[in-house]
C-alpha cells in the first residue's frame, strides 16, 4: 500500500506526536504507512501524490482568517508553500481528508467565508448529518447523530455553491463538508479520543481557547462525554483510499 501522508503544524512535540499516534491508531496504520510532514518545523519538501495514497491535514493553531499582518512568519510561509499543493490536490481530486485546519486550507482555497462567527469552546458537541452526509461513502458507518470533540476560534460561515455540507451542529453550521468528490474537511476532531483532548488542554490553554484559570473546568467538561464514533471517518478514508 501506498502510504498516506499528514501534514502537521502543531510545534509543540507533545501536542503533535499524540495528533501522529492518533491518526496511526484510529486509521489503522503501520507506523511505515503514514508520512508525517511537520510544516511549522521548515521548509515543505518537494511531494510528489503519486507517492501516496491520500493527504490528511491535522489541525493547528494558525487562525487562517486573521489579516496578514497579524499571522506569524510560520504561518505566513506555510500557507505560502502549500498554496500550490493545495491546487494540484484539488485539481487532480486527490483523497484528501482535513481536519479542524483543514477547514480554513480547503475552505479558503475553495472560496468558503472563514470568520469567528462561529467558534466554539473546547468540548464535546453533538454532530448531525444532513441528507447529503446519510448519502456519502465516507459517512457509511456512522449514525445520523454522534458526539465529537471540537476547539476552534473560527469556522465556516458560508460555504460556495460548489460545496456539499455533510454535517452540522448547533453551535456551528458547517462541521463537514465535501468539494468534488474526494475533498473533505471536519470541523470536528476525528482523531480525538479523550487522552488526546487532555493532553491539548493542557497545551494550549493560554492560546486563547479558554481563560487558563478555568482548565480544570474545561476538563471535567470533556470528561463527561461519550466520543468514539468519528474515529471511523479515518478508519474509513484509509479504507476507501488505499492504493497499492
Amino acid at each position: 500500500m501506498r502510504p498516506f501522508l499528514l501534514l502537521a503544524s502543531r510545534a509543540e512535540d507533545v501536542a503533535a506526536d499524540g495528533e501522529h499516534d492518533a491518526v496511526l491508531r484510529f486509521a489503522g496504520l503501520r507506523a511505515d504507512q503514514l508520512h508525517r510532514v511537520r510544516m511549522e518545523a521548515g521548509p515543505l519538501p518537494a511531494i510528489a501524490l503519486d507517492d501516496y495514497s491520500g493527504v490528511i491535514v491535522g489541525g493547528s493553531p494558525f487562525d487562517s482568517s486573521r489579516p496578514d499582518g497579524e499571522k506569524s512568519d510560520v504561518q505566513r510561509r506555510v500557507e505560502r508553500e502549500l498554496a500550490p499543493l493545495l491546487d494540484e490536490i484539488v485539481d487532480r481530486d486527490f483523497p484528501f481528508l482535513g481536519a479542524c485546519y483543514g477547514v480554513g486550507t480547503l475552505g479558503l482555497h475553495e472560496g468558503a467565508v472563514v470568520d469567528e462567527t462561529f467558534g466554539e469552546e473546547i468540548g464535546a458537541v453533538t454532530i448531525r448529518l444532513t441528507d447529503a452526509g446519510r448519502a456519502d461513502p465516507l459517512l457509511a458507518d456512522v449514525p445520523d447523530e454522534f458526539e465529537a470533540y471540537v476547539g476552534h476560534k473560527e469556522a465556516v460561515t458560508r460555504l460556495p455553491p460548489h460545496a456539499v455540507l455533510l454535517a452540522s451542529s448547533d453551535t456551528c453550521p458547517v462541521q463537514m463538508f465535501r468539494f468534488r468528490e474526494n475533498l473533505y474537511a471536519t470541523q470536528f476532531h476525528p482523531e480525538l479520543d479523550l487522552d488526546g483532548i487532555l493532553t491539548r488542554i493542557g497545551v494550549y490553554k493560554e492560546y486563547g481557547y479558554f481563560p487558563p484559570e478555568t482548565a480544570a473546568d474545561v476538563e471535567t467538561r470533556v470528561r463527561g462525554r461519550d466520543v468514539h464514533v468519528p474515529h471511523t471517518i479515518l478508519t474509513t478514508f484509509v479504507r476507501r483510499y488505499a492504493r497499492a
